[in-house]
């Protein structure tokens, strides 16, 4: 049984780390189709910016979003902040 319980939860844990890695490539793509015509990623990395948490950072996102006119999805602007978390910020 708990050999089962394990395979289980590996199983589960497995999906989650897939789920993530598909929404960091969707959220790379969506960066690099539509951030990248105001900045570069020198914004990310500069030592004043103005993001300095993870709320903060999905609260730019939005702002940069509406700037554009996307109209993103909620989950489009929550994949662009888990790209530029992971790849920049590591809050």
């Amino acid at each position: 049984m708990r050999y089962l319980i394990a395979i289980a939860v590996a199983a589960t844990a497995l999906q989650i780390g897939t789920a993530n890695a598909a929404d960091l490539s969707e959220g790379k793509e969506l960066h690099n189709e539509n951030c990248v015509r105001c900045h570069g990623s020198e914004i990310y990395t500069r030592t004043d910016r103005r993001v300095t948490n993870r709320p903060g950072l999905t609260t730019q996102v939005q702002r940069c979003e509406l700037a554009l006119g996307l109209k993103w999805f909620e989950e489009d602007v929550e994949m662009v902040s888990d790209f530029l978390n992971h790849n920049f910020y590591k809050f």
